[in-house]
Protein backbone atom coordinates (compact mmCIF):
# COMPACT_ATOMS: atom_id res chain seq x y z
CA UNK A 1 0.00 0.00 0.00
CA UNK A 2 1.18 3.34 -1.28
CA UNK A 3 1.75 5.48 1.76
CA UNK A 4 2.88 9.32 1.85
CA UNK A 5 1.89 12.20 4.27
CA UNK A 6 -1.09 14.52 3.58
CA UNK A 7 -0.57 17.85 5.45
CA UNK A 8 -3.63 18.16 7.87
CA UNK A 9 -5.86 20.72 7.51
CA UNK A 10 -8.44 19.15 8.76
CA UNK A 11 -10.56 19.90 12.59
CA UNK A 12 -8.23 17.43 14.27
CA UNK A 13 -6.34 15.38 14.24
CA UNK A 14 -4.00 18.05 12.99
CA UNK A 15 -0.44 18.35 11.23
CA UNK A 16 2.10 18.16 14.14
CA UNK A 17 5.51 19.37 14.40
CA UNK A 18 8.79 16.16 13.76
CA UNK A 19 9.85 18.20 16.78
CA UNK A 20 6.67 17.14 18.94
CA UNK A 21 6.95 13.53 17.38
CA UNK A 22 10.54 13.25 18.35
CA UNK A 23 9.56 14.48 22.28
CA UNK A 24 7.56 11.67 22.03
CA UNK A 25 9.98 9.23 20.95
CA UNK A 26 11.72 9.76 24.43
CA UNK A 27 12.35 6.84 26.17
CA UNK A 28 9.62 5.06 28.54
CA UNK A 29 9.55 5.75 32.13
CA UNK A 30 7.97 3.76 34.62
CA UNK A 31 4.32 5.56 35.44
CA UNK A 32 4.92 5.31 39.34
CA UNK A 33 8.80 6.53 39.35
CA UNK A 34 10.14 9.87 40.80
CA UNK A 35 11.19 10.70 37.16
CA UNK A 36 6.92 10.37 36.00
CA UNK A 37 6.06 12.53 39.15
CA UNK A 38 8.94 15.27 38.29
CA UNK A 39 7.38 15.59 34.63
CA UNK A 40 3.35 15.92 36.04
CA UNK A 41 4.85 18.50 38.34
CA UNK A 42 6.69 20.28 35.64
CA UNK A 43 3.38 20.17 33.56
CA UNK A 44 0.87 21.75 35.83
CA UNK A 45 2.93 25.42 36.47
CA UNK A 46 2.70 25.60 32.27
CA UNK A 47 -1.09 24.40 32.18
CA UNK A 48 -1.81 26.52 34.53
CA UNK A 49 -0.17 29.63 32.72
CA UNK A 50 -2.16 28.25 29.68
CA UNK A 51 -5.42 28.26 31.11
CA UNK A 52 -5.01 31.34 33.14
CA UNK A 53 -6.04 29.40 36.39
CA UNK A 54 -4.71 29.16 39.91
CA UNK A 55 -7.08 26.03 40.39
CA UNK A 56 -6.92 22.40 39.38
CA UNK A 57 -5.36 21.01 36.29
CA UNK A 58 -6.34 17.07 35.86
CA UNK A 59 -4.80 15.08 32.31
CA UNK A 60 -7.07 12.39 31.30
CA UNK A 61 -5.46 9.66 28.76
CA UNK A 62 -8.67 9.78 27.21
CA UNK A 63 -10.23 11.43 24.04
CA UNK A 64 -12.32 14.77 25.16
CA UNK A 65 -15.37 12.35 25.41
CA UNK A 66 -14.32 10.73 28.23
CA UNK A 67 -13.90 14.42 30.08
CA UNK A 68 -17.47 15.45 28.77
CA UNK A 69 -18.47 12.22 30.93
CA UNK A 70 -16.30 13.16 34.19
CA UNK A 71 -17.60 16.85 33.93
CA UNK A 72 -21.34 15.68 34.14
CA UNK A 73 -20.75 12.65 36.16
CA UNK A 74 -18.86 14.71 38.94
CA UNK A 75 -20.62 18.34 38.79
CA UNK A 76 -24.94 17.23 38.44
CA UNK A 77 -26.72 16.68 41.98
CA UNK A 78 -30.29 17.88 40.39
CA UNK A 79 -30.14 18.36 36.80
CA UNK A 80 -28.44 19.31 33.87
CA UNK A 81 -28.98 22.03 31.11
CA UNK A 82 -27.18 20.81 27.72
CA UNK A 83 -27.14 23.53 25.09
CA UNK A 84 -27.10 21.89 21.62
CA UNK A 85 -25.85 23.63 18.42
CA UNK A 86 -24.48 20.95 16.71
CA UNK A 87 -23.09 17.23 16.41
CA UNK A 88 -20.93 17.06 19.70
CA UNK A 89 -23.06 19.66 21.76
CA UNK A 90 -25.60 16.62 20.79
CA UNK A 91 -23.14 14.44 22.12
CA UNK A 92 -22.55 16.14 25.43
CA UNK A 93 -26.34 15.45 26.01
CA UNK A 94 -26.46 12.17 25.19
CA UNK A 95 -23.58 10.82 27.61
CA UNK A 96 -25.21 12.77 30.35
CA UNK A 97 -28.28 10.57 29.12
CA UNK A 98 -26.67 7.84 29.24
CA UNK A 99 -25.24 8.56 32.59
CA UNK A 100 -28.06 8.07 33.82
CA UNK A 101 -28.37 11.73 34.69
CA UNK A 102 -31.52 14.27 34.51
CA UNK A 103 -30.81 16.35 31.95
CA UNK A 104 -32.50 18.66 29.51
CA UNK A 105 -31.45 19.61 25.90
CA UNK A 106 -31.65 23.80 24.60
CA UNK A 107 -31.76 23.02 21.02
CA UNK A 108 -31.38 25.51 18.58
CA UNK A 109 -30.35 25.46 14.46
CA UNK A 110 -27.02 24.25 14.08
CA UNK A 111 -26.37 27.52 12.08
CA UNK A 112 -27.35 29.48 15.07
CA UNK A 113 -25.36 30.37 18.43
CA UNK A 114 -26.49 29.82 21.77
CA UNK A 115 -28.04 33.29 22.75
CA UNK A 116 -27.15 34.17 26.53
CA UNK A 117 -30.89 35.37 27.28
CA UNK A 118 -32.06 31.85 26.09
CA UNK A 119 -30.07 30.40 28.79
CA UNK A 120 -30.79 32.89 31.57
CA UNK A 121 -34.55 31.91 30.50
CA UNK A 122 -34.49 28.21 31.57
CA UNK A 123 -31.65 29.04 34.29
CA UNK A 124 -34.47 31.05 35.68
CA UNK A 125 -36.91 28.06 36.08
CA UNK A 126 -34.49 26.95 38.94
CA UNK A 127 -34.64 22.96 37.58
CA UNK A 128 -30.88 23.10 36.87
CA UNK A 129 -27.36 22.85 38.73
CA UNK A 130 -24.94 22.45 35.72
CA UNK A 131 -24.94 23.84 31.71
CA UNK A 132 -22.95 22.07 29.04
CA UNK A 133 -21.64 24.69 26.26
CA UNK A 134 -19.69 23.54 23.55
CA UNK A 135 -17.64 26.59 22.93
CA UNK A 136 -16.50 25.97 19.53
CA UNK A 137 -18.91 23.44 17.93
CA UNK A 138 -16.34 21.00 15.45
CA UNK A 139 -18.94 20.11 13.40
CA UNK A 140 -20.24 23.46 12.07
CA UNK A 141 -17.42 26.26 13.00
CA UNK A 142 -19.25 28.03 15.34
CA UNK A 143 -18.09 29.82 18.43
CA UNK A 144 -20.48 30.30 20.61
CA UNK A 145 -20.76 33.56 22.87
CA UNK A 146 -19.08 31.87 25.94
CA UNK A 147 -18.25 34.95 27.87
CA UNK A 148 -21.84 36.34 27.48
CA UNK A 149 -23.19 33.06 29.10
CA UNK A 150 -20.57 32.77 31.67
CA UNK A 151 -21.64 36.12 32.78
CA UNK A 152 -25.79 34.80 33.04
CA UNK A 153 -24.28 31.85 34.79
CA UNK A 154 -23.06 33.62 37.49
CA UNK A 155 -26.04 35.08 38.16
CA UNK A 156 -27.47 31.55 39.66
CA UNK A 157 -24.19 30.23 42.31
CA UNK A 158 -25.66 26.96 42.71
CA UNK A 159 -25.25 26.14 38.52
CA UNK A 160 -21.86 24.65 37.54
CA UNK A 161 -20.94 25.75 33.73
CA UNK A 162 -18.97 22.94 32.46
CA UNK A 163 -16.91 24.03 29.00
CA UNK A 164 -15.69 21.74 25.77
CA UNK A 165 -13.09 23.55 24.60
CA UNK A 166 -11.90 20.48 22.17
CA UNK A 167 -11.32 22.92 18.61
CA UNK A 168 -10.81 26.08 20.78
CA UNK A 169 -8.06 25.34 23.45
CA UNK A 170 -4.86 26.64 22.29
CA UNK A 171 -6.14 28.63 19.56
CA UNK A 172 -8.24 31.36 21.56
CA UNK A 173 -7.55 32.73 24.76
CA UNK A 174 -9.75 31.13 27.50
CA UNK A 175 -9.45 32.73 30.99
CA UNK A 176 -10.48 29.94 33.08
CA UNK A 177 -10.45 31.97 36.38
CA UNK A 178 -11.65 35.50 34.85
CA UNK A 179 -14.51 33.81 33.59
CA UNK A 180 -15.41 31.72 36.31
CA UNK A 181 -15.62 28.44 34.91
CA UNK A 182 -15.91 25.02 36.30
CA UNK A 183 -14.51 22.29 34.18
CA UNK A 184 -12.82 22.95 31.09
CA UNK A 185 -11.55 20.46 28.52
CA UNK A 186 -9.93 20.05 25.51
CA UNK A 187 -8.30 17.13 23.89
CA UNK A 188 -4.77 17.75 22.48
CA UNK A 189 -5.22 16.77 18.42
CA UNK A 190 -6.61 20.13 17.34
CA UNK A 191 -5.45 23.50 18.09
CA UNK A 192 -2.63 22.08 20.77
CA UNK A 193 -1.29 20.65 17.60
CA UNK A 194 -0.66 17.32 19.37
CA UNK A 195 -1.36 13.26 18.25
CA UNK A 196 -4.63 12.31 19.53
CA UNK A 197 -5.00 9.86 22.77
CA UNK A 198 -4.93 13.04 26.06
CA UNK A 199 -7.46 15.72 26.87
CA UNK A 200 -6.39 18.78 29.41
CA UNK A 201 -9.32 19.17 31.70
CA UNK A 202 -9.31 22.24 34.19
CA UNK A 203 -11.52 21.92 36.85
CA UNK A 204 -12.50 24.56 39.84
CA UNK A 205 -12.76 24.37 43.61
CA UNK A 206 -16.20 24.62 44.01
CA UNK A 207 -16.29 21.70 40.82
CA UNK A 208 -14.29 19.63 43.28
CA UNK A 209 -16.37 20.27 46.59
CA UNK A 210 -19.31 19.24 44.11
CA UNK A 211 -17.89 15.97 42.97
CA UNK A 212 -17.34 14.75 46.90
CA UNK A 213 -21.31 15.64 47.56
CA UNK A 214 -22.57 13.75 43.94
CA UNK A 215 -19.70 10.81 44.45
CA UNK A 216 -19.49 10.09 40.72
CA UNK A 217 -20.45 6.27 39.53
CA UNK A 218 -16.98 5.84 38.17
CA UNK A 219 -13.91 5.53 38.91
CA UNK A 220 -11.69 5.90 35.84
CA UNK A 221 -13.34 9.48 35.47
CA UNK A 222 -13.88 10.37 39.43
CA UNK A 223 -12.73 14.18 40.22
CA UNK A 224 -11.99 12.86 43.71
CA UNK A 225 -9.78 9.68 42.83
CA UNK A 226 -7.95 11.38 40.22
CA UNK A 227 -7.07 14.81 43.08
CA UNK A 228 -5.58 12.39 45.37
CA UNK A 229 -3.39 11.05 42.79
CA UNK A 230 -2.78 14.20 41.56
CA UNK A 231 -1.79 15.93 45.01
CA UNK A 232 1.24 13.43 44.45
CA UNK A 233 1.69 14.85 41.15
CA UNK A 234 0.55 10.69 39.71
CA UNK A 235 -2.51 9.75 37.92
CA UNK A 236 -4.25 6.87 39.27
CA UNK A 237 -4.08 4.86 36.38
CA UNK A 238 -1.02 4.53 33.65
CA UNK A 239 -1.12 8.09 31.87
CA UNK A 240 0.67 8.61 28.40
CA UNK A 241 4.17 9.38 29.02
CA UNK A 242 4.69 9.87 25.61
CA UNK A 243 2.15 12.27 25.47
CA UNK A 244 3.27 14.04 28.95
CA UNK A 245 6.76 14.19 26.82
CA UNK A 246 5.06 15.79 24.17
CA UNK A 247 2.65 18.32 25.51
CA UNK A 248 5.39 19.75 28.00
CA UNK A 249 7.73 20.50 24.67
CA UNK A 250 4.75 21.93 23.05
CA UNK A 251 3.85 24.37 26.04
CA UNK A 252 7.41 25.56 25.84
CA UNK A 253 6.89 26.16 22.14
CA UNK A 254 3.63 28.22 22.52
CA UNK A 255 5.20 30.21 25.34
CA UNK A 256 8.27 31.03 23.08
CA UNK A 257 5.87 32.31 20.55
CA UNK A 258 3.72 34.01 23.00
CA UNK A 259 0.38 33.06 24.06
CA UNK A 260 -0.93 36.42 22.62
CA UNK A 261 0.77 36.11 19.36
CA UNK A 262 -0.48 32.22 19.22
CA UNK A 263 -4.20 33.66 19.27
CA UNK A 264 -2.96 36.75 16.78
CA UNK A 265 -1.90 34.20 14.35
CA UNK A 266 -4.90 32.15 14.66
CA UNK A 267 -7.13 35.22 13.96
CA UNK A 268 -5.28 36.12 11.06
CA UNK A 269 -5.56 32.48 9.65
CA UNK A 270 -8.69 32.71 10.35
CA UNK A 271 -9.69 36.01 8.23
CA UNK A 272 -8.04 34.57 5.28
CA UNK A 273 -10.30 31.50 5.00
CA UNK A 274 -13.48 33.31 5.76
CA UNK A 275 -12.38 36.13 3.47
CA UNK A 276 -11.95 33.35 1.02
CA UNK A 277 -15.11 31.61 1.73
CA UNK A 278 -17.35 34.74 1.62
CA UNK A 279 -15.95 35.50 -2.10
CA UNK A 280 -15.89 31.47 -3.83
CA UNK A 281 -18.90 30.12 -1.32
CA UNK A 282 -20.41 31.33 1.74
CA UNK A 283 -20.02 30.45 5.39
CA UNK A 284 -22.00 28.38 7.18
CA UNK A 285 -22.62 29.62 11.14
CA UNK A 286 -24.45 33.20 11.73
CA UNK A 287 -22.14 36.23 10.91
CA UNK A 288 -20.68 37.05 14.26
CA UNK A 289 -19.94 33.54 15.46
CA UNK A 290 -17.59 32.35 13.50
CA UNK A 291 -14.44 30.32 14.72
CA UNK A 292 -11.37 31.07 15.08
CA UNK A 293 -9.99 27.69 14.54
CA UNK A 294 -12.07 26.39 11.70
CA UNK A 295 -14.38 27.26 9.00
CA UNK A 296 -17.14 25.45 7.83
CA UNK A 297 -17.93 26.68 4.17
CA UNK A 298 -21.27 25.90 2.60
CA UNK A 299 -21.13 24.37 -0.58
CA UNK A 300 -22.85 26.71 -3.06
CA UNK A 301 -21.33 26.02 -5.97
CA UNK A 302 -22.55 22.06 -5.77
CA UNK A 303 -18.81 20.85 -5.76
CA UNK A 304 -18.44 17.14 -5.02
CA UNK A 305 -16.67 17.64 -1.99
CA UNK A 306 -15.04 13.81 -1.56
CA UNK A 307 -13.59 14.44 -5.45
CA UNK A 308 -11.88 17.72 -4.10
CA UNK A 309 -10.21 16.40 -1.26
CA UNK A 310 -9.28 13.03 -3.00
CA UNK A 311 -6.98 15.36 -5.57
CA UNK A 312 -6.09 17.37 -2.87
CA UNK A 313 -4.16 14.37 -1.27
CA UNK A 314 -3.24 12.34 -4.06
CA UNK A 315 -1.87 15.26 -6.21
CA UNK A 316 -1.10 17.60 -3.60
CA UNK A 317 0.08 16.48 -0.07
CA UNK A 318 -3.20 18.49 1.60
CA UNK A 319 -6.53 17.16 3.36
CA UNK A 320 -8.96 19.15 4.35
CA UNK A 321 -12.76 17.90 5.86
CA UNK A 322 -16.10 17.09 4.49
CA UNK A 323 -19.35 18.31 5.96
CA UNK A 324 -20.15 16.30 9.08
CA UNK A 325 -23.05 14.09 9.31
CA UNK A 326 -25.99 15.91 7.71
CA UNK A 327 -24.13 18.61 6.50
CA UNK A 328 -21.68 16.22 4.49
CA UNK A 329 -21.33 17.34 1.07
CA UNK A 330 -23.48 20.44 1.48
CA UNK A 331 -20.40 22.01 3.81
CA UNK A 332 -16.82 21.12 3.73
CA UNK A 333 -14.41 22.39 6.75
CA UNK A 334 -10.93 23.75 6.52
CA UNK A 335 -8.84 23.96 9.71
CA UNK A 336 -6.66 26.93 10.38
CA UNK A 337 -5.36 25.94 13.95
CA UNK A 338 -2.24 24.51 15.70
CA UNK A 339 0.74 25.40 14.72
CA UNK A 340 0.12 26.32 10.92
CA UNK A 341 0.71 29.41 9.33
CA UNK A 342 -0.65 32.12 7.11
CA UNK A 343 1.92 30.52 4.51
CA UNK A 344 0.16 27.43 4.70
CA UNK A 345 -3.53 28.64 4.62
CA UNK A 346 -2.55 31.16 1.05
CA UNK A 347 -1.06 27.57 -0.23
CA UNK A 348 -4.37 25.61 0.63
CA UNK A 349 -6.61 27.79 -0.98
CA UNK A 350 -4.74 28.25 -4.04
CA UNK A 351 -4.48 24.99 -4.58
CA UNK A 352 -8.01 24.62 -4.48
CA UNK A 353 -8.53 27.79 -6.62
CA UNK A 354 -6.65 25.87 -9.01
CA UNK A 355 -8.41 22.42 -8.77
CA UNK A 356 -11.37 24.07 -9.03
CA UNK A 357 -10.89 26.70 -12.11
CA UNK A 358 -12.22 29.31 -9.89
Amino acid sequence: MKHFHSKLFTPGPVEVRPEILLAMATPQIHHRSPECADLYAELQPKLKKFLYTDQTVFLFTSSSTGAMEAAVQNTVRKKCLNLVNGAFAGRWHQITQACGLPCEALEVPWDKAIKPEQVEEKLSTGEFDAVTLVYNETSTGMLNPLPEIAEVVHRFPDVMLLVDAVSAMGGVKIEFDRLGLDVLLAGVQKAIALPPGLTICAVSDRALKRAEEVKPKTYYFSFPVMLKYHNKNQTPSTPSTAHMFALNAQLDAMFAEGLERRFARHEEMASLVQAWAKEKFDIYPEEGYWSKTLTCVVNTRGIDVAALNKTLVEEHGMRIANGYGDLKEKTFRIAHMGDLTTADIRGLLATIDMILGI
